[in-house]
């Protein structure tokens, strides 16, 4: 059976657009998707954290570092096959974080896993990066004022996620050409957007272990 780790923020975790204390089903989130278009051959684990970022440290939301948390995660859940990564969004939220940075932040992830040894055999698992989609508008967020500029650089985030991917030699897709994130908070995705993820990254996952 292949083992795939999911690893990402509050659109992994599932957060309704419409109240993001409250998780959709695990059918609905696009981890659950990936699981149902694989099949009994793959094994879809899921480890989805709302705030988290890539690498950036929030005195004030501890434990939120992507980085902090991936070691343990990965050793948890291996031999593993294949790490999905999407991180990045929550990194925008901060005004001294670049789209360059977020990247930045997304390979130096994907550099661990490939530095790993918690594949089949002793080897490192595959990487797929997923860079997430735009966000905004923020007309129906409750704290429009915090996420001032995300929009704008969320939308410089495919060609960064280019970049990192070509410099690590590893596949990347592009979830701003597949889904949008939800009017009702510009942040999270709705339910019918975790569906089409999750369809489209089957796709590539099949590609990848064939």
């Amino acid at each position: 059976m292949r083992q795939i780790l999911c690893y990402g923020d509050s659109n992994t975790w599932g957060a309704d657009p419409a109240d993001d204390s409250r998780r959709f089903e695990w059918p609905v989130r696009w981890p659950g998707v990936l699981q149902r278009e694989l099949g009994e051959d793959f094994h879809v684990v899921e480890d989805g954290l709302g705030g988290r970022t890539t690498v950036f440290d929030d005195p004030l939301l501890p434990r939120r570092s992507g980085r902090e948390l991936i070691a343990p995660a990965l050793e948890c859940h291996a031999p593993l096959d294949l790490v999905v990564l999407m991180l990045g969004t929550n990194d925008l939220s901060y005004a001294h974080v670049s789209a360059a940075a977020a990247a930045d932040g997304a390979a130096e992830l994907a550099h661990l896993v490939q530095r790993c040894e918690l594949g089949p055999d002793g080897a490192a698992p595959k990487v797929l990066l997923v860079c997430p989609p735009p966000v905004g508008p923020f007309d129906s967020n409750w704290r429009p004022e915090l996420w001032v500029g995300a929009d704008e650089k969320s939308c410089a985030l495919p060609p960064e996620f280019a970049r990192v991917a070509a410099a690590l030699g590893v596949p990347w897709l592009d979830a701003g050409k597949v889904i949008t994130t939800s009017p009702l908070d510009g942040w999270h995705l709705e339910a019918s957007q975790h569906e089409l993820l999750g369809i489209a990254l089957a796709a590539r996952v099949r590609e990848l272990l064939a």
